[in-house]
């Protein structure tokens, strides 16, 4: 009876020791967003160099309809990202966002929402109120650049919509965003 106590206790000693634990410390990039090499390639999710030659050559890959949330978060970026406790359009984001306007001013009829996002640190309160902030940032640059403010419409989901998990800089940084999504 003891051996076999002592058998079990030991199977699960090596069961407990082969369990691995997540990597919080990994993050998910958003839509739209890629990693350049600067070498004129760009990496997609398994990190694999792709030349833009090779992406408008590939039979396999088809482009998005044009005018189309796919469209959008390919060819133009559906978000930017905000510091800690911000929400002031930087360079990076003034960027996407004069190419957002383009796009916009392309397709005329289209409606869009901008969500504002906060990172998990801080009440539900003051992060809804944040990811306002940041929402209404970004729609005011896009109406100062000429987009009609009749096709923007904002809402805050705070930090209850995190895209990145962990409790990490890493995670945070990509939760603190403003996404624009067509209606």
């Amino acid at each position: 009876m003891r051996t076999k106590l002592i058998s079990l206790f030991a199977a699960l000693v090596l069961v407990a020791a082969c369990e691995t634990t997540p990597d919080e410390s990994a993050s998910t990039s958003g839509a739209g967003e890629t990693t350049s090499s600067g070498s004129g390639t760009s990496t997609g999710v398994t990190g694999t160099a792709v030349t833009p030659e090779a992406m408008a050559t590939d039979d396999t890959m088809m482009a998005p309809e044009p005018g189309s949330q796919e469209d959008l978060v390919i060819n133009v970026g559906d978000r930017v990202f905000f510091g800690f406790d911000k929400s002031v359009i930087n360079a990076d984001a003034e960027k996407t966002l004069k190419r957002q306007a383009a796009w916009m001013r392309k397709h005329a009829t289209l409606t869009v929402t901008i969500e504002g996002h906060a990172d998990e640190r801080g009440t539900r309160e003051y992060n809804l109120a944040l990811g306002a902030r940041r929402a209404n940032s970004v729609k005011n640059f896009l109406v100062a650049v000429g987009v009609s403010v009749d096709r923007i419409a904002t809402i805050s989901y705070g930090k209850e919509r995190p895209d990145a998990l962990g409790h990490s800089e890493a995670a945070w940084s990509q939760n603190r965003r403003g996404v624009t999504v067509l209606n």
